[in-house]
């Protein structure tokens, strides 16, 4: 394994700070192994697929469980319209 030699700056808020360090502490690493790990496994142009993805299966469904809504107050309405001319029937007996 290589020792680090290396420094890279960067400026953080105090809250950043203790955040960082308790989930670096939660998985039992360093604060700099933490960030080393997290810094390697960033993929943006994977995580922008992946992002990509979701995005438009959500489209999909929300498209979906719209028209399934309007297909219910459609039905709804016409209940509605058809208990109406019952009544109606029967208050004219």
């Amino acid at each position: 394994m290589n020792t680090a030699t290396e420094r890279i700056p960067v400026l953080v808020t105090a809250t950043e700070k203790r955040q960082i360090a308790a989930v670096a502490k939660a998985a039992g690493l360093s604060t700099g192994e933490f960030l080393r790990r997290a810094a390697a496994s960033f993929r943006p142009s994977e995580d922008d697929k992946i992002l990509e993805g979701m995005i438009d299966q959500m489209v999909k469904t929300t498209a979906s469980a719209s028209a399934a809504i309007d297909d219910a107050l459609a039905y709804v309405e016409a209940s509605n319209k058809r208990i109406a001319a019952l009544e109606k029937r029967k208050r004219s007996h």
